[in-house]
């Protein structure tokens, strides 16, 4: 019955046979353990005639869910890092990873109290998601004092090999990032972990050096000294605490007051969808300072927004 209840969540529906076949039982066998899901208070809904089949629908109530390993461990370390953005979100996630916890097998608590005691989260927005196989490794490396290597797709979409000493995870601004120092280069690097690829640990042990300040501040002056392909000034007739709400990602510095109503945003990203993504945001008259290319592609989003109007509308 569990082995059924596994199958119709990871798909949305399924015909008898299927079901059959992949448990190994009989029809008949199928039809009664989808009645004793049902007593359980999961929503089975069944269809009729020769391609009928069972899918697990919404219900009333919230019925147990099975989890598999990777699944249970991306949950909890999102409960973990919840932060920011939902009222309430603290207390409860607390009580959800309580639960959680309680159930989890002695081998994944181990290492979701890893990845936890590697994290550091630093405001905005929770973490983007990123694979859990990766993000344990990571946390175990940075635990154990280990070199670790892997594979790193830079800015640019260069591929590149990277050995490094990893020391904490900062989460925050929407993504994942790994601090670490670089014996090759000689210096501290933050890496986005959803840019890594197969870390692997060396079982070479190294001593920790002093950080050159604490994690939280050095991933932000990271993030706020990067390099970006596409740069702007918009000066926003709006308060500068409004126009940090409404962005996606209010990184420190990108929003500086000019007066009580108005305020200066820099405007930074890779590709000039991700400026554009902030400028309709703003949510108030604006001015823009920026390359020809971005300048067009403003216009361009203004004059497709007029048109998306209904006709005799003020322009």
């Amino acid at each position: 019955m569990l082995r059924l209840l596994s199958l119709l969540q990871s798909r949305r529906e399924w015909s008898g046979a299927e079901l059959a076949h992949r448990l190994g039982v009989t029809d008949r066998s199928v039809r009664r353990d989808v009645d004793r899901l049902r007593e359980l208070g999961y929503p089975v809904d069944a269809t009729t005639g020769t391609a009928g089949g069972y899918r697990l629908a919404s219900g009333r109530d919230l019925p147990p869910l099975l989890l598999d390993d990777d699944e249970a461990v991306a949950v909890a370390v999102a409960l973990l890092t919840a932060a920011g953005g939902v009222t309430g979100i603290d207390e409860t996630a607390v009580r959800a990873l309580a639960k959680l916890q309680q159930v989890l097998p002695a081998r994944l608590r181990h290492r979701v109290a890893t990845v936890g005691d590697a994290t550091v989260p630093i405001g905005g927005p929770a973490g983007a998601p990123v694979d859990p196989a990766v993000l344990t490794v990571l946390a175990a490396a940075c635990r154990d004092h280990e070199l670790v290597s892997f594979d790193h797709l830079r800015r640019d979409g260069e591929a590149t090999w990277r050995r490094v000493e990893p020391y904490r995870l900062v989460t925050g601004y929407g993504l994942w990032y790994l601090l670490a120092y670089d014996p090759e280069r000689a210096d501290w690097r933050t890496f986005r972990v959803d840019r890594i690829t197969d870390p692997r640990p060396t079982r070479a042990r190294f001593s920790p050096r002093e950080l050159p300040a604490d994690s939280a501040t050095f991933v932000r002056r990271a993030i706020g000294a990067a390099p970006y392909r596409f740069t702007a000034t918009a000066v926003v007739q709006a308060p500068a605490e409004v126009v940090t709400a409404r962005l996606h990602l209010p990184i420190p510095g990108k929003v500086t007051p000019v007066d009580a109503a108005s305020c200066t945003v820099a405007l930074r990203g890779d590709t000039i969808e991700s400026i554009l993504a902030d400028v309709a945001a703003f949510g108030a008259d604006f001015t823009l300072d920026g390359p020809p290319e971005l300048l067009e592609q403003v216009h361009a989003l203004g004059r497709r927004l007029l048109a998306a109007g209904p006709p005799g509308a003020p322009g």
